[in-house]
This record gives C-alpha cells, sequence and structure tokens, in this order.
C-alpha cells in the first residue's frame, strides 16, 4: 500500500517541455498514473518547464551543446524539489543522469520508425536530383546523404509544428519527422510515408517515453513501477548500453533497435560518417537478460572497425 497518494490539495507534478509532442507526452503519463491508481485528473499537474534547446532555434544543437539542453533545466528543478517527475522522450535524453536523479520507468513503446514528409512527393527516392531536405538530426542527414548525395540539406530547428510550417513555407521540399510524435498527437491529415527501419534504422530509442525521478523518492518508484513496461525497457537497456559505449550524443551519427524474438532480443546498429560518406553496421542476438552487455560489445567491435577520425568533421 502506497502512503500519501497525490490529491487535488496536494498534487503530483509532472515536469515536461512546452511543446505539443511533450505536453501529449505528460498527458499519457498523467494518465496512466490516474487510471493505476484511481486518481481525478486533478490530483496531477502539469509543470512547463522552458529548456535551453527550446529557446535557442537558430543554431545546431552540437554548437550549443547537446542533448542535455533538453533536459538540464527540468531536472535542477527536480533536485531542487520543484516537480516531482519529469517525462522525457527518450531519444533526447542523455545515457547519463545527474546524481541524484534515475530514469527507470518506460512506457509502451510507440513506432519507431521515421516517416518521410513532402508535400510534394511521396517517398524519398521521388525527390528530384539536387532538391532541398530539412532536418536538424545528424543521423538523418548522414543516412539521407548516404542513400541520396545529390540532396541539398538545410537545419531544420523547431518543435513538429513550426518543421511542418517551415516545409508549407517552401525552405525545404521535404523533412523526416518520428512516426511516433505524429501518431501521439494523431496528425493523420500530414502527407507521410513510413521508412522501415531495414531501410532507415532510427535513432537509439526512438519511440519512447521516459519517466525521471529523484533516486530517494521511494513514493514515486513505488507508484511508477505500476505503469512500467518491461518489454521497453528490456530494448532500451540494449539500445542505451550500445549508446553509452560509443559515448553517443547529439553530435554523432549513431542508430540502433533492439527487437524481442521470444526469450532473446536482437540488437542493429549504425554508425555513420558525418558527411554520410560510410556507415558501419553490426547485429547481435542474445537472451534478454544480456543485451545490455551485447550492446556494449557490439559498439566496441563498430568502433574498432571505424578506427582514429571516423567520425571527424570535415
Amino acid at each position: 500500500m502506497i502512503q500519501n497518494l497525490p490529491t487535488p490539495q496536494n498534487p503530483l507534478k509532472i515536469g515536461t517541455r512546452g511543446s505539443p509532442l511533450a505536453l501529449a507526452q505528460a498527458f499519457e503519463t498523467r494518465d496512466r498514473l490516474a487510471r493505476a491508481f484511481d486518481l481525478p485528473i486533478k490530483a496531477f499537474e502539469i509543470v512547463v518547464i522552458k529548456t535551453t534547446g527550446d529557446k535557442v532555434q537558430d543554431r545546431p544543437l552540437k554548437e550549443i551543446g547537446g542533448k542535455g539542453l533538453f533536459t538540464r533545466e527540468i531536472e535542477d528543478d527536480m533536485l531542487a524539489g520543484k516537480i516531482d517527475i519529469a517525462v522525457h522522450s527518450m531519444k533526447d535524453m542523455p545515457t547519463l543522469q545527474p546524481e541524484g536523479l534515475v530514469l527507470d520507468t518506460y512506457l509502451p513503446r510507440e513506432d519507431v520508425r521515421d516517416a518521410f514528409i513532402s508535400p510534394r512527393v511521396n517517398r524519398l527516392e521521388d525527390l528530384p536530383q539536387g532538391a532541398v531536405v530539412g532536418t536538424s538530426s545528424l543521423r538523418r542527414k548522414a543516412q539521407l546523404k548516404l542513400r541520396r548525395p545529390d540532396l541539398e540539406v538545410v537545419e531544420f530547428r523547431g518543435n513538429m509544428q513550426t518543421r511542418l510550417r517551415k516545409l508549407d513555407e517552401g525552405v525545404a521540399e521535404a523533412t523526416f519527422l518520428a512516426m511516433a510524435g505524429l501518431n501521439r498527437l494523431s496528425m493523420d491529415h500530414v502527407p507521410k510515408s513510413p521508412i522501415e527501419a531495414e531501410t532507415m534504422l532510427p535513432a537509439v530509442a526512438q519511440g519512447a517515453i521516459g519517466i525521471e525521478r529523484r533516486l530517494d523518492d521511494m513514493r514515486m518508484a513505488a507508484m511508477l513501477e505500476a505503469i512500467h513496461d518491461v518489454p521497453t525497457g528490456q530494448r532500451l537497456a540494449a539500445e542505451r548500453a550500445f549508446l553509452a559505449a560509443l559515448d553517443g550524443s547529439c553530435e554523432t551519427p549513431i542508430a540502433g533497435l533492439a527487437v524481442l524474438l521470444g526469450g532473446n532480443i536482437q540488437l542493429r546498429g549504425e554508425v555513420l560518417r558525418p558527411d554520410g560518406s560510410q556507415a558501419l553496421n553490426a547485429a547481435t542476438e542474445c537472451l534478454i537478460e544480456d543485451g545490455a552487455k551485447a550492446g556494449r560489445e557490439m559498439a566496441q567491435d563498430l568502433l574498432q572497425q571505424a578506427g582514429d577520425g571516423f567520425f571527424d568533421w570535415r
């Protein structure tokens, strides 16, 4: 029995970024907790926190600090006791948490695939020679240049709505978004073509929502255990171990995906030169409980193949 469940007078405070997608993920977390403990919606408070990554939109992430730009202010507020938990898109999360915080709860994973978005053509293959494609993702940029070196790639920062507006304004002829985000926002009107993972391996942890808490908050640990999705946690353990061993960040083109097959886990990974001139791939299969170990070993194999200078900017 959990003591001191939240009430409308003393609500559980959920920290999140303020984009429509971030809010949708926070609402999903709130609703799952409310159902799990038969609590009214008013027993929860959504606290919007603006991060550096949200404030600075005119420069690539690699120039202003990488993945932590979307989490630092939120985590500072949690350590200060201003919020109880934080809801994150896992593909934005560094592999290390600040001291005193833990990330051990995941909601059921959505569609992991990227979506090709264009008002003019239906598939990446249909884009004309030299067409302009917008993306801020180094992974997508490198994968795109690997397959279509003729295309021009321009920086496309901002939330999903901002990027779609830029597309409408003609800044680019096409872009990529995560299928998970489109699904969570019920954006069925967006002209999209899902790209199978075999063609374009997604970012590590794409489609997954993670919930962070204070390490010593046992009440929250007990509450979050009720909504944790074990299969998602097993998959992310392997993927994030792979990413961590590669010292992955927003500055490195890395892709990875784990799939459960009975009692086994199958893991695929890819590292690319930033200019898309070369990609290295690896795959492995092991028992689910050995997923993190397999992820680290696969990363070491790719690092040996890559050698010095593979990730250097040209």
